[in-house]
């Protein structure tokens, strides 16, 4: 079994019981569930993940009048339970991988991914929370929130970003794309700067990856899932994942030029069909601007569109 498969049993043997048992007088107010760091929570656990930071466990989330009443005494109840589960366990916590299962206040717990306790409201707000972070606080299971709060704040972070934010973010990683994997690629290569070469085609499979995910309209998650993620994704997903793969395989440096540009013209074909850009170029750094545009704060509109 996957971890988040395990985490869900071992609530329902052990978890569920005790809130009903010892804190009755809240089971309707209690939410539990699996989110946030760690491969489990986005089912990418496998032999490997197991040496740390993975086990039978789960959260439990408390909304901060409540957390206050009885925080301390259900993370103690929570430390009670047994450590192993159907041959699973113990959790081995690793030196940073404390805090990641018990309890928690639901907004503490959000604002330590998104540095807020409380859903962005403004578009700066929103600009400057990283996708890994967003990704992370949306992934996993929710297994029980009879109270709703806990989902309530989870599903707004999951209706994605404003579309103005999600318009600077394109814009920007067309610009990026464009320089280091159309533009500097090719030249790092032709002067045998195999470092700079290697830099950039890194930098291009990432920014890909982030814009093949808002085009989507889904969070890129941490860099050691992003390629694994987005072989999932409705639009382009199966081909980015396979094209990027080969493109890294290869050590032919013309034929990884050529990977480069026909996956740039697959992103293009795409903006078309989303009515993001009509613009004829081959090269993505005219698209940028032209998508930039589309944006109707005039003080997003008006910023760098590099940076986003």
């Amino acid at each position: 079994m996957l971890g988040l498969e395990i985490c869900e049993k071992y609530f329902e043997k052990y978890g569920l019981p005790l809130i009903n048992e010892k804190f009755s007088a809240y089971k309707h107010r209690i939410a539990a569930g699996l989110v946030g760091d760690g491969s489990e929570c986005y089912g990418f656990d496998d032999e490997f993940s197991k040496d740390h930071d993975w086990g039978p466990s789960f959260c439990l989330w408390l909304n901060k009048k409540d957390y206050e009443i009885i925080g301390s005494a259900l993370q103690e109840e929570y430390q009670k339970l047994p450590q192993t589960f159907e041959d699973y366990g113990p959790r081995k916590v690793s030196d940073w991988g404390g805090g990641r299962v018990g309890v928690f206040e639901t907004g503490e717990f959000y604002a330590n991914f998104i540095g807020l306790n409380r859903p962005p409201a403004e578009l700066e707000e929103w600009l400057y929370i990283p996708e890994n972070a967003l990704a992370a606080c949306t992934n996993g299971k929710v297994f029980y929130d009879p109270l709703g709060e806990f989902t309530q704040f989870r599903n707004k972070l999951k209706e994605f970003y404003p579309e103005d934010v999600r318009l600077k973010k394109i814009a920007s990683r067309c610009m990026t794309i464009a320089q280091f994997g159309q533009y500097n690629f090719p030249r790092c290569a032709k002067r045998e700067e195999y470092v700079a070469a290697l830099y950039t085609e890194a930098k291009f499979c990432a920014d890909i990856i982030s814009l093949v995910f808002l085009l989507n309209k889904k969070y890129t998650p941490f860099f050691k899932w992003m390629h694994r993620a987005v072989k999932g994704l409705p639009l382009m997903g199966a081909y980015i994942y396979e094209k990027l793969r080969v493109l890294v395989s290869t050590p032919d440096y013309p034929k990884k030029s050529e990977i480069i540009e026909e996956i740039c013209q697959k992103i293009i074909k795409e903006f078309k069909r989303q009515r993001l850009s009509f613009l004829g170029s081959d090269f993505l750094l005219h698209h940028g601007p032209v998508i930039q545009e589309k944006i109707k704060d005039p003080n997003l509109r008006n910023r760098n569109v590099w940076v986003g």
